[in-house]
C-alpha cells in the first residue's frame, strides 16, 4: 500500500517495473518506520493480486475517510481487523491509527527510514521499529504508560501459526505475551540503569575524603603553608590540589626569603603569569640579580611591599625600576645593600607618594641628600629606620620631622645624629616608638623633652648610651604616661632608677637593665615589689644581683619574667622537654 501514497505513483505496473530495474527513494506519509513500510517493501508477491483497485480510486477513497474506524477498515484485511478489534477498538483508534487529519501534513519531511538508509538516522528509542510515533502531547508530559503500549506491535522472528502474516514473511505478534516480554525487557533495562545511577550517587556522596570539603576550606588550610610546602608538597598530591595551590590569592604575597635556588628565571615566570603580585620578599636570595627584580617590578604595577634584606648583589637598578613602575609602593625594606645610593631614594620620593614604611639600615652609601628628597616627596611616611648609616646626620632627622607629620616609628641607631637633631622629633605628635640606640652625643635633657612632648610614646630604646643616668630615668617614669617599654641596656644607672620606675610609673611593663654593673639585689627586689604593671625585668650580666635572689623573686612574683643567664637556660630546657627532647636521644644521635 505504500506505493499508493508515494509521490510518483501514476501507474502501479509501471512503478513496479521501474523498482525492479532501479532502486528509488520513496517518501511515505507516515513518519516511519511503520507497518505499511514492512508490507510494501517486504519480499512478498505482487501487490496487484491483493489489491485490484487502481491507484487513483484508492487515493480518493482514503482522502474521504473521516474516522479511525474507517481508516482501520480500509488499511487492514478482515482477519487482521477482527484480531485488532478483539484487542480493543479504543487501543486501535488511539494508539495505532489516528484520524485522517494526522496525515494532512507536509509529507516531504517524512521519509521512510527503512528504504532511505542513506539519510541520517533518528535517535534510538525504547519502542520497536514498527511502532507508531506517539502524539506530541504524550512526549511532553512523559506518560509512563506510553512505552508499554508502543511495545504491543512488533515483528516476530518466528513464523508462528497463531500469529497472522501478510504474506510478506513478516509475522505480527498480537497476543499479550509480546507486550509482556517487551515490558519486562524495558523494566529490566530501567532497573539496571537505576542500579548504576545509585552506585554512582553512592560514590559521589562519600564525604569521608578530604576533597569533599569545599574549596574555600582547603584554600584556608593551604594558606597556612609556606611557598616551599605548597610547591614541593601539597601541589604534588593530586591535580585538584595542584590547581588549588595555583590559586591567585597564594601568589599575591610571595615569600621566597632564604631560598638559594631562587634565580631570575623564576621571578620572570612569576611576573609573566601573575601580574597581581602585591608583596614580594627575596631576603637572603643571593642568586637573584637585577634582571629578575626589574622584570617582576615592570610587570607588577600593583606591587605594594618590597623586601630584600641582605641582597648585596643588587644595585640601584632594582629599586629604581620598582620606583618607576610601582607607584603604589607602601613598604620598602632593603637593609644591608651596599650598592644602594641616593639616586634610588630620589626616584622613590618622586614616584611613590603612598610610601609609608622604609628600612635602609646598613646601606652605607646613603646620605642626607637621598633621605631629604625622600622626606620631601613622601609625606605619608609612618616608619623610618636607619642603622649604622654614618653619612646620615641631624639634617635628615630635621627633614623627616618637618615633612612627615604622620611618623610613628623612628629609628636612627648608630647614625651620626646628635641631640640637636633629636630635639626636632618633639614635633611628631603621633610618635609611638623611638629607637635612639648608640647615639654618641645624646644628653639627658633632650630625652626628657622628647618624653614630655610626645605624649603617645609607648616604646623608648636608649641602649648603649652611657650618658643616660638615674635622673633621666626618673623623669621618664614620671612623664611617660603611655610608656610601656623602656630599654636601658649598658646605661649608667643604679638601683635608684629601678626604684623610681616602680614608684612613679603605672604603665611600664618591660624594663631591660642588662649589663648595668651598678644594679644590685635591692633594685631588683624593690621594682618587683612596688610596680603593679611590670611583666618583664632584664638583668642579664648584672653581676651584683645574686642568683638566689632571682630564684626567690621568681617564686614570689610568678607574673614577672626575670631574665638572667641561668633563668634563660632553664626556660630553654623546659621548652625543649615540652617538644620531646631528651638528653639520651641527643647523645645517641
Amino acid at each position: 500500500m505504500g506505493h499508493l501514497f508515494s509521490k510518483n505513483g501514476y501507474s502501479l505496473k509501471k512503478k513496479t517495473r521501474k523498482l525492479r530495474k532501479k532502486k528509488r527513494r520513496r517518501n511515505c506519509f507516515l513518519q516511519g518506520p511503520c507497518m505499511l513500510c514492512f508490507i510494501v517493501h517486504g519480499p512478498s508477491a505482487s501487490i496487484e493480486d491483493d489489491w485490484p483497485f487502481e491507484a487513483a480510486k484508492l487515493a480518493e477513497r482514503y482522502v474521504s475517510l473521516n474516522s479511525p474506524e474507517e481508516c482501520a477498515a480500509f488499511l487492514l484485511s478482515p482477519g487482521e481487523l477482527g484480531i485488532w478489534e478483539g484487542q480493543g477498538r479504543g487501543l486501535l483508534s488511539a494508539k495505532l491509527i489516528g484520524p485522517p487529519a494526522l496525515f494532512c501534513v507536509d509529507y516531504s519531511e517524512m521519509v521512510c527510514k527503512r528504504k532511505c538508509a542513506d539519510l541520517q538516522r533518528c535517535s534510538p528509542r525504547k519502542q520497536p521499529r514498527c511502532a507508531f510515533q506517539e502524539p506530541m502531547e504524550n512526549e511532553e508530559r512523559g506518560d509512563a504508560g506510553a512505552p508499554e503500549s508502543q511495545c504491543l506491535l512488533r515483528p516476530s522472528s518466528s513464523n508462528s501459526s497463531s500469529s497472522p502474516s501478510d504474506g510478506s514473511g513478516v509475522a505480527w505478534r498480537t497476543d499479550a505475551s509480546g507486550a509482556a516480554d517487551a515490558s519486562s525487557s524495558c523494566s529490566c533495562q530501567l532497573s539496571q540503569n537505576e542500579g548504576l545511577e545509585e552506585g554512582k550517587s553512592a560514590e559521589n556522596t562519600d564525604t569521608s575524603h578530604i576533597n569533599q570539603l569545599p574549596s574555600s576550606i582547603l584554600l584556608k588550610v593551604f594558606s597556612h603553608l609556606s611557598v616551599k610546602e605548597r610547591c614541593l608538597g601539597a601541589s604534588l598530591v593530586c591535580k585538584y590540589w595542584r590547581d588549588l595551590c595555583l590559586d591567585f590569592q597564594f601568589w599575591k604575597q610571595i615569600d621566597l626569603s632564604g631560598l638559594q635556588q631562587v634565580k631570575d628565571d623564576l621571578l620572570v615566570k612569576i611576573a609573566s603569569r601573575r601580574q597581581n603580585v602585591t608583596e614580594i620578599n627575596i631576603s637572603d636570595c643571593r642568586n637573584v640579580q637585577d634582571h629578575g627584580v626589574c622584570s617582576l617590578a615592570s610587570n607588577c604595577p600593583g606591587l605594594i611591599k618590597y623586601t630584600a634584606y641582605r641582597c648585596k648583589q643588587l644595585s640601584d637598578v632594582s629599586l629604581c625600576t620598582a620606583a618607576a613602575h610601582c607607584p603604589l609602593l607602601q613598604k620598602v625594606h632593603v637593609g644591608n645593600q651596599d650598592k644602594l645610593t641616593d639616586h634610588a631614594l630620589r626616584l622613590l620620593g618622586e614616584h611613590c607618594k603612598e610610601l609609608k614604611d622604609v628600612h635602609f639600615g646598613q646601606c652605607y652609601s646613603i646620605s642626607d641628600d637621598g633621605l631629604v628628597a625622600l622626606a620631601q616627596g613622601c609625606n605619608k611616611l609612618q616608619r623610618i629606620y636607619m642603622q649604622e648609616n654614618k653619612l646620615v646626620t641631624d639634617r635628615s632627622v630635621q627633614a623627616f620631622a618637618e615633612n612627615c607629620p604622620e611618623l610613628q616609628f623612628v629609628g636612627f641607631m648608630g647614625c651620626s645624629v646628635t641631640s640637636q637633631g633629636v630635639i626636632h622629633l618633639t614635633r611628631l605628635q603621633s610618635l609611638s616608638s623611638l629607637d635612639l640606640r648608640h647615639i654618641s652625643e645624646l644628653n639627658n635633657e633632650t630625652v626628657m623633652e622628647v618624653v614630655r612632648k610626645c605624649r603617645n610614646l609607648t616604646s623608648l630604646n636608649l641602649c648603649l648610651n652611657w650618658t643616660i643616668n638615674d635622673r633621666c630615668v626618673e623623669i621618664i617614669a614620671k612623664e611617660g604616661r603611655s610608656l610601656k617599654e623602656l630599654y636601658l641596656v649598658s646605661c649608667k644607672i643604679t638601683d635608684h632608677a629601678l626604684i623610681a620606675i616602680g614608684q612613679y610609673s603605672s604603665t611600664i611593663e618591660t624594663v631591660d637593665a642588662g649589663w648595668c654593673k651598678e644594679i644590685t639585689d635591692q633594685g631588683a627586689t624593690q621594682i618587683a615589689k612596688s610596680s603593679k604593671s611590670l611583666r618583664y625585668l632584664g638583668l642579664m650580666r648584672c653581676d651584683k644581683v645574686n642568683e638566689e635572689t632571682v630564684e626567690r623573686l621568681v617564686l614570689q612574683y610568678p607574673h614577672i619574667v626575670f631574665s638572667t643567664v641561668m633563668q634563660d637556660c632553664k626556660r630553654t630546657l623546659e621548652r625543649a622537654y615540652q617538644m620531646g627532647w631528651s638528653p639520651n636521644t641527643s647523645t645517641a644521635s
